[in-house]
C-alpha cells in the first residue's frame, strides 16, 4: 500500500463458508499488514454475514478496522427469492454488534433497488438501520448480471434516488449515496472523507 501510495483501501471476499470462521480471521490479519506497511491508509472492509461463524466478527472488529461494511442488499421480503442464503435480521444484527463493540468505527451498508421492493419497504429498511446505528448508505439500481439471475423489475430515476437520499439524512445517516450507477464501494475514499467531516460537524 506504501509503495502504490493508496489513501484509502477496501478489502472484501467471496463468502467462506467452508472456513471454521467464515474468512474473519484472515480479513483481521490484512487489516494488520496494512496498519504495519501504510499506517496512513484507511481501511474499509465489505464482509459477508459469518452466518453461524462464532466469533469471526470479533476478530474483523477487533483488528479495527475505519469502516466496516456488510450490505443487507435488498427488503426482508424478497430475501427469500434475492438473498435465499442470507437471513436480514442476523446482517442487522451483526452491524448493530459491530457497533457495539466498537462505537468509534464507522459502519456501512447498501442496497439494490428496482426489484421489486416499495417505498415503503425502503424506509423501514432505513430505520432498522438507523436503529443499528448505521451511519452510511448507499442505495444503487439493480442490474441482472445474467438472464439467470433475477429481473430487473424497474429502473429507478435519479429524481428517486435524490428524493430517497433527502429522507435517509433526514433519518439521521451521516453520509448517503444514491443514484443509478452508485456501487457499495462507489468513490469510498471521497465518502470516508465526508464520513469524517459529518461526525466531527
Amino acid at each position: 500500500m506504501r509503495a502504490l501510495r493508496l489513501e484509502h483501501v477496501v478489502i472484501t471476499s467471496v463468502d467462506r463458508d467452508d472456513l471454521h470462521d467464515g474468512g474473519g480471521t484472515h480479513f483481521a490479519s490484512i487489516i494488520q499488514a496494512i496498519r504495519e506497511h501504510a499506517p496512513k491508509t484507511s481501511i474499509e472492509v465489505l464482509i459477508p454475514d459469518f452466518l453461524r461463524k462464532a466469533g469471526a466478527l470479533n476478530s474483523v472488529v477487533a483488528a479495527r478496522p475505519d469502516v466496516l461494511n456488510h450490505n443487507l442488499e435488498t427488503v426482508p421480503s424478497l430475501y427469500v427469492r434475492i438473498r435465499p442464503g442470507a437471513r436480514y435480521f442476523h446482517s442487522l444484527r451483526l452491524l448493530q454488534h459491530a457497533k457495539e463493540m466498537d462505537p468509534l468505527m464507522f459502519t456501512k451498508s447498501g442496497l439494490m433497488v428496482g426489484l421489486g421492493e416499495t417505498r415503503d419497504e425502503i424506509f423501514q429498511v432505513m430505520d432498522d438501520l438507523r436503529s443499528a446505528d448505521v451511519d452510511f448508505l448507499t442505495i444503487g439500481q439493480y442490474l441482472a448480471p445474467s438472464a439467470k439471475h433475477a429481473e430487473v423489475k424497474r429502473y429507478v430515476s435519479p429524481k428517486e434516488f435524490a428524493d430517497l437520499r433527502r429522507v435517509a439524512l433526514a433519518k439521521g445517516f451521516l453520509v448517503v449515496a444514491a443514484s443509478p450507477m452508485t456501487r457499495s464501494s462507489y468513490h469510498a475514499g471521497d465518502d470516508f472523507r465526508r464520513l469524517k467531516a459529518a461526525r466531527a460537524a
